[in-house]
């Protein structure tokens, strides 16, 4: 057995060198983006996958949070069991996503969809809902991207036919990028403690602004925002991704 664990982690590690990180760092961006729009990140997936959304969904949440900014707004579809069976049990599984986001997704919202085929018919109904809404959609796919490819805006291909390796893979982004927000986070609080610092004590916030709180996010007097974080709206209804992995 020694030497079958030795293959699969040297295919692994050989799938990991022609992973295509140009279009892992879009992704990033576009979460990012979403992020400073204030709109919310949906995340879905079968079997493996729904593991994988449901923990990219928990780092999302917490492991980003930065003393001082919002924290990421982030939902996994996979995780309200009753509504999942619910809606098998009433109609079919192919919509126990779709309907879920039907009842939340707005406008520029994106939905991360992670599908090792790219041929789920539950993650591919709830991609042609997110579309439909004017949300973005990211794929997270093996390597042929499946029919899941056509209906995103960015498509991350991992170049192995190894389901398993597949599924290592998305973790591993979902990890990467997590981290790499975490970093750009910190110098964006960073540069507003400092201007904090300088400012005047700021007038209380009345309460009723509190429950206007879903409105987008704009960069506070005096803290220039880089032009790769500005909260511009996705690009949507463009062709999807085509690069290959590797």
């Amino acid at each position: 057995m020694k030497d079958t664990i030795q293959t699969y982690w040297r295919e692994l590690a050989g799938a990991m060198d022609a992973m295509p990180f140009d279009l892992v760092s879009r992704a990033a961006s576009q979460l990012l983006k979403c992020h400073f729009r204030g709109s919310t990140v949906f995340i879905v997936g079968n079997g493996g996958s729904a593991a994988t959304a449901s923990h990219f969904a928990c780092d999302l949440a917490k492991g980003t949070r930065m003393a001082g900014l919002p924290a990421f707004r982030v939902v996994a579809l996979t995780d309200n069991v009753p509504l999942l069976t619910a809606w098998a049990n009433d109609t079919a599984y192919e919509h126990v996503f779709a309907q879920q986001l039907a009842a939340l997704v707005r406008e520029n919202d994106l939905l991360v969809a992670i599908s090792a085929s790219g041929n789920s018919p539950n993650v591919l109904t709830c991609a042609e809902v997110a579309r439909a809404a004017g949300a973005g959609v990211i794929a997270l796919t093996g390597a042929t991207g499946g029919k899941l490819r056509a209906l995103a805006d960015l498509t991350i291909r991992v170049p192995s036919a190894c389901i398993e390796q597949v599924e290592d893979a998305h973790l591993m982004i979902a990890h990467s990028v997590c981290v790499a927000l975490r970093g750009r986070l910190a110098q964006r609080a960073a540069r507003t403690a400092h201007v904090d610092e300088r400012a005047p004590f700021p007038a209380p916030v009345p309460a009723a602004a509190h429950r206007r709180s879903a409105r987008p996010l704009r960069a506070r007097p005096g803290v220039v925002v880089p032009a790769d974080e500005a909260p511009v709206p996705l690009e949507l209804g463009r062709p999807p991704e085509q690069i290959a992995a590797g």
